[in-house]
């Protein structure tokens, strides 16, 4: 079975380390704590790891986020893979930093990244897993919140949170999206 796990982020250093980046920070450590490295390639980075018999298809879009449907569906079709296999990982303003919800689909809620992936592969039946990054923002500051880094209190929090995101990606291969949902939307 192969699975396709997509990071949602944009590329740049001037992005490395923001909130609307912790999708990318939760498919690079799925490649280094499997050993794997990343390679450029058309539309993104990709990495490949095992895990319990499975292939999973690590893809960091190279689009932008707001343009990412297009390498989504390029790696579907490339690697042959059902959408029922794909999850995208992403940041969510509407949970609190901390929170983690995966789901079998849903809206985009206003998430530019999902917008386009939902046009780009013909809806939004494929799972996708939230990670909350808060709201904390003054009105009219949304964009600097999102694309601002992490705070000092936030960085000391976010390894373990990272490495539970990357747990339920493994888990959403092996034993299923609902059991998934079950064992990992506690936190």
């Amino acid at each position: 079975m192969k699975y396709l796990i997509v990071g949602l982020g944009n590329m740049g250093a001037k992005y490395d380390h923001t909130r609307h980046n912790v999708g990318f920070e939760v498919v690079d450590h799925l490649a280094r704590t499997k050993g794997s490295e990343w390679k450029s390639e058309h539309l993104g980075d990709v990495a490949q790891v095992k895990h319990k018999g499975r292939t999973f298809v690590l893809l960091k879009p190279s689009t932008y986020m707001n343009l990412s449907g297009k390498a989504v569906r390029y790696w579907l079709q490339k690697e042959k893979i059902e959408k029922e296999n794909l999850l995208v990982i992403l940041d969510d303003l509407n949970l609190p930093f901390g929170k983690q919800r995966l789901r079998a689909n849903g809206s985009d809620g206003g998430h530019n990244g999902l917008k386009d992936i939902d046009r780009m592969t013909g809806g939004n039946n494929y799972a996708r897993l939230r990670i909350g990054i808060g709201d904390i923002f003054s009105r009219g500051k949304q964009v600097d919140f999102v694309l601002g880094e992490w705070s000092a209190e936030e960085n000391k929090e976010l390894p373990t949170l990272i490495d539970y995101a990357a747990e339920t990606a493994l888990s959403f291969g092996t034993i299923g999206l609902n059991h998934t949902m079950n064992a990992f939307n506690k936190k």
